[in-house]
């Protein structure tokens, strides 16, 4: 499954559109110049906070002005989602249960499972109905029950949960729709990002948004209409749920 990062999309149709959402963070960014290299779409729609269109996943008319602007340009054959959130200034992971608040839950659940769910309620319908088109999230492993051997992240853990029940259960009605269409949650390992920065322990494979971001999209490459509505790794490897 190994691609070189100069190698094109080779399974994707020449041409068309890809979308990025979360494209202004450090693996969002990484994806867009990964798939830019590559060269195998007419154009690349780079979305978030600070982009013309300006996209908040708390805000769905923002996701369905932007998915408008998707669909004027050509046909969508490759959509990710590497937006997510972990922690901030004023919320972090829950040691315990006594860390639970009714608050951090609820924003939590908000920004990985809500908005991720109306990203794919407005982009899924734009994917072309014949040849291959993806729609991909970044989940994380912490989100598998069956993986949860440490415990802890109470939020994280459930909320990347419930994405993966939200991309199983909408890579059924998308495959009713375009046989040929592909919707996968993604794992993309330790990244040095802002957002696992303060978490990474010595001695985890902690990759550099670039490396990350090739891994994932060679592992979109090579996604066939039988993989849909699964959880991989950055190495093409099905993770539990």
């Amino acid at each position: 499954m190994s691609i070189a990062a100069s190698d094109p999309l080779q399974s994707f149709p020449a041409g068309g559109v890809a979308v990025v959402l979360g494209a202004t963070g450090g693996i969002g960014q990484a994806l867009s110049s990964d798939i830019a290299y590559r060269g195998q779409f007419d154009q690349i729609l780079k979305l978030g906070r600070s982009t013309d269109p300006a996209i908040d996943i708390l805000d769905e008319e923002s996701l369905a002005r932007a998915a408008r602007h998707a669909g004027e340009l050509g046909h969508v054959r490759l959509v990710i989602d590497a937006t997510g959130f972990l922690h901030d200034e004023h919320q972090g992971p829950e040691k315990t249960w006594r860390d639970i608040t009714p608050e951090a839950l609820s924003r939590s659940f908000a920004l990985n499972a809500i908005g991720p769910a109306l990203i794919m309620k407005h982009f899924l319908p734009l994917l072309p109905s014949t040849g291959k088109a993806v729609f991909a999230t970044l989940s994380a492993r912490v989100g598998s029950i069956g993986d949860n051997r440490l415990g802890g992240w109470y939020g994280y853990r459930a909320s990347k949960c419930a994405l993966n029940q939200f991309v199983h259960t909408a890579s059924i009605e998308l495959q009713r729709r375009r046989p040929e269409a592909v919707c996968v949650a993604l794992h993309p390992g330790t990244v040095d990002t802002p957002l696992s920065q303060p978490f990474s322990r010595s001695g985890l494979n902690v990759k550099q948004p670039s490396e990350a971001a090739s891994s994932l999209i060679s592992v979109i490459d090579a996604l066939g209409p039988y993989d849909t509505g699964g959880f991989f790794d950055w190495r093409g490897t099905a993770v539990p749920w």
